[in-house]
């Protein structure tokens, strides 16, 4: 086969392209994912999602010291807790916590300073097909690290134990 004009190029290029528009048209859809907080969209959700995002964090920080922090990192914080929600049916995909800390140490002879950091990104234990207004619901409250996560029998708590 000669091409002989940049229009049949053209051409021929377009038609390797349609089968592509045809899977992107929506005739079959597939999964996409955003940030819970691009998903929420009345004050009352969004108002608690940020509430567990804050709950979270200062349940963590009350148990930190007798638990997680014990050890050499003994100044881990809680940075964020972000979730994945299917655009289109509100399922979770995944919730993600991440963590940081650092181990210092002074050497005496120079005055320098070495820094080991580190950072762990904890993955919830959140079961399949998990909604995003379960999920809420659940952890709704002062106490969502404790709380019994939808269709599990865990918690985010017993979570953080196998990754920190």
């Amino acid at each position: 086969m000669t091409l002989s004009s940049p229009l049949s190029i053209a051409a021929l290029s377009l038609s390797f392209l349609a089968p592509m528009s045809a899977l992107a048209s929506g005739n079959t859809v597939t999964s996409q994912y955003v940030d819970v907080s691009s998903y929420l969209t009345s004050e009352a959700d969004i108002e608690a999602w940020y509430q567990l995002r804050a709950s979270l964090k200062q349940n963590f920080d009350d148990i930190c010291g007798d638990t997680f922090c014990e050890g050499e990192y003994s100044n881990i914080e809680s940075l964020r807790f972000r979730c994945s929600v299917n655009a289109l049916t509100g399922r979770l995909g995944q919730c993600v916590w991440v963590f940081a800390a650092s181990n210092e140490e002074v050497d005496p002879a120079t005055g320098a300073v070495t820094v080991d950091a580190r950072t762990w990104a904890c993955q919830a234990p959140v079961a399949p097909r998990t909604t995003i207004q379960e999920f809420l619901t659940a952890l709704a409250g002062t106490s969502p690290l404790y709380a019994t996560l939808p269709r599990t029998q865990t918690t985010l708590y017993e979570g953080l134990g196998n990754c920190l």
